[in-house]
C-alpha cells in the first residue's frame, strides 16, 4: 500500500524545532504582554466576503490565492490567508470598543494562501500578528515599531533596518494613483503580465513587484511622498520624531507599498541581513479604513504581522539551545529496580523534574548509551545490589563525578534529587 505523505506546501514542524517555535512564542508573549497587550484567538475559516472587502478584490491574495470553497449551505468560506481582517470582524461582531475604545491584541498562528511553493514559503504558513485598534496617534505607531525591533531582537536577530514610509490616505492617494498611471502608460510593454493587469485595477501594486524589468521601470516614477496631504506629511514627521526619541534607527524607503488595499498613512518593514542577504522579516503600517469597510464606525487601526517560519530560520542560536534535554536519567537493572526507577521518575516529573527510563530491559550499557542519545545532565544507576543495600550512584554525565544516593523511602529520595544543581539549574 502507498505510503500517505503531507499536502504540498503544507510543513510538519517536528521535535528539535518546536523548541525553536516554543521559545519565539514565549517571547512573543512576555513582550507583548509587557506593553499591555492581550492575546485573542481567531477562527481559520471566514466568510469569503470578509477578504473580499476587507484585503481588496483586486489585491492578488482574493484574485489567486485564497482557499474558498462552498460549504454545504451554500455559503463561501475561505481558510484565512491573514489575521487583520479577522481581528476587526472579531472586534466589531463582539462590541469591544464599548468595553475599551482602544484595544491592543495579539494573535498566532497559521494561515493560508495557495502560492507556488518556493524555498521558506509555504501554503499553511504561520504568522504573528499585533493590532492596536482605536487610535489614529503617530505616537502609537512609533510604539508599536518600538516593540516589534525590540522583539527581533530578544530572539537573537541582528542588524535590523527598519524601513517606514507613508501611504498617505484616501484624500490625497488617488491624485498619486493617477501620476503613476499616466507615467507607466507608454512604459507597458516592459511591464510584466500581473503588473499590466495590476496598471488597470491596483497600480500602486506594481511598486512592490520582484521582476527586474519592472523593478527597473519604477525606479524613477514618482514617489508618493511628493503627493500626500498636509495632514499625512505632519502625521509622518511626528511617527519620526516619536521614532528618534527612542533611539530607533530609521529608513524612508519612498517606494515601499503594502500588499493589501487597507492600508493608509504609516507602512513600515523590518529587514534583516542575518543570513548574509536582506530578507524582510516583519511589515505592517496603518489602515484607518478597515473597520468601516468592514460594516463598522470609522475605527482607526495600526498592526504588523511577522513570518514565523522566516523568523525561526534567522534566529542564530543552534537547536541544541533550545533541546528539552532530561534532568535526570535513570538507568534500572532487574523487576524490583524497575518498578523503584518507574515510581522515582513520575514522583520527579510531578515535581518538574525531567525524567526519564528504559523500558526496554537492556543492559546498564545500553541504558547508559541512552542517557548519553538523550544529552541527560545526570543519570542514576540503581540495581538489585542497590536495592538491598538502599543506596544508588549518581553520575554527572557532563563531568563523570559520581556521588551516593542513599535510597530510604521514595519522598525522601525525591527530596534529595530535587536539590541537586547542574550549571546552576536545579533540577
Amino acid at each position: 500500500m502507498e505510503k500517505i505523505t503531507s499536502v504540498r506546501g503544507f510543513k510538519d514542524v517536528l521535535p528539535g524545532e518546536t523548541e525553536k517555535w516554543s521559545f519565539v512564542e514565549k517571547k512573543a508573549r512576555n513582550i507583548f504582554k509587557d506593553f499591555g497587550y492581550c492575546e485573542i484567538k481567531i477562527p481559520i475559516l471566514e466568510k469569503t466576503e470578509l477578504f473580499v472587502r476587507g484585503i481588496g478584490e483586486t489585491t492578488d491574495i482574493v484574485e489567486k490565492e485564497m482557499y474558498t470553497f462552498c460549504d454545504r449551505g451554500d455559503e463561501y468560506l475561505t481558510l484565512r490567508p491573514e489575521a487583520t481582517a479577522s481581528i476587526i470582524r472579531a472586534y466589531l461582531e463582539h462590541n469591544m470598543h464599548e468595553a475599551d475604545p482602544v484595544s491592543k491584541l495579539f494573535t498566532i498562528g497559521p494561515m493560508f494562501r495557495r502560492e507556488r511553493p518556493q524555498k521558506g514559503r509555504f501554503r499553511q504558513f504561520y504568522q504573528i500578528d499585533v493590532e492596536i485598534i482605536g487610535l489614529n496617534d503617530p505616537r502609537v505607531d512609533a510604539e508599536l515599531m518600538l516593540m516589534l525591533v525590540h522583539f527581533l531582537s530578544s530572539v537573537g536577530l541582528s542588524d535590523l533596518k527598519l524601513e517606514i514610509n507613508s501611504l498617505g490616505c484616501p484624500q490625497c492617494r488617488p491624485l498619486f494613483r493617477e501620476t503613476v498611471i499616466t507615467f507607466l502608460r507608454d512604459k507597458e510593454d516592459v511591464l510584466c503580465p500581473d503588473c499590466r493587469r495590476r496598471l488597470e485595477t491596483n497600480p500602486l501594486r506594481i511598486f512592490d513587484c520582484k521582476v527586474d524589468t519592472c523593478q527597473e521601470t519604477i525606479a524613477s516614477a514618482p514617489v508618493i511622498l511628493d503627493y500626500i496631504c498636509d495632514e499625512c506629511r505632519q502625521h509622518f514627521a511626528n511617527v519620526k520624531e516619536y521614532l528618534t526619541m527612542f533611539d530607533v534607527a530609521f529608513y524612508i524607503n519612498e517606494r515601499m507599498v503594502r500588499g493589501l488595499d487597507y492600508y493608509t498613512q504609516t507602512a513600515f518593514e523590518v529587514i534583516t541581513e542575518s543570513l548574509g542577504a536582506q530578507n524582510a522579516v516583519a511589515g505592517g503600517g496603518r489602515y484607518d479604513g478597515l473597520a468601516q469597510e468592514l460594516g463598522g464606525e470609522d475605527i482607526p487601526g495600526v498592526g504588523f504581522a511577522i513570518g514565523f517560519e522566516r523568523l525561526i530560520s534567522m534566529i542564530p542560536m543552534e537547536n541544541e539551545y533550545f533541546e528539552n534535554r532530561p534532568h535526570l536519567f535513570i538507568a534500572a537493572l532487574g523487576e524490583e529496580a524497575q518498578k523503584f526507577a518507574y515510581t522515582i521518575m513520575n514522583k520527579l516529573r510531578l515535581e518538574g523534574i525531567r525524567t526519564e527510563i528504559d523500558f526496554f530491559d537492556k543492559s546498564l550499557k545500553s541504558q547508559m548509551r541512552r542517557s548519553n542519545k538523550l544529552k541527560s545532565y545526570y543519570t542514576l544507576i540503581v540495581g538489585q545490589t542497590e536495592i538491598e543495600h538502599k543506596v544508588a550512584t549518581l553520575r554527572n554525565m557532563e563531568t563523570g563525578e559520581q556521588s551516593t544516593i542513599v535510597l530510604t523511602d521514595i519522598n525522601a529520595v525525591v527530596d534529595e534529587l530535587k536539590n541537586i544543581e547542574f550549571e546552576n539549574v536545579k533540577i
